[in-house]
């Protein structure tokens, strides 16, 4: 399966192990951002955000106009958020 629309959809479905198998096996034979991009969305959505990163990086250095870019920078910020000390005067 190559189609994006669908492995988007697979993953705002909650599908999202199978769409990740669908984008390793897209990325073994032609690695692309968009491809890369979207397995950093499923393993967002999974919480796994240190894979999430990963990929939204490797999407970047593919191409530097991806919309990994913004997911990326909002990822790090929500992370920067939630784990600052925010307790301590």
């Amino acid at each position: 399966m190559t189609n994006y629309e669908e492995i988007d959809k697979m993953i705002a479905e909650g599908t999202i192990t199978e769409a990740i198998e669908c984008l390793k096996n897209i990325i073994s034979k032609n690695p692309n951002d968009s491809a890369f991009y979207l397995l950093g969305n499923a393993y967002r959505k999974k919480g796994q955000y240190k894979d999430a990163l990963n990929n939204y990086l490797e999407a970047i250095s593919l191409n530097p106009d991806s919309p990994a870019v913004e997911a990326h920078a909002m990822l790090v910020d929500i992370l920067e958020f939630y784990h600052k000390d925010y307790y301590n005067p």
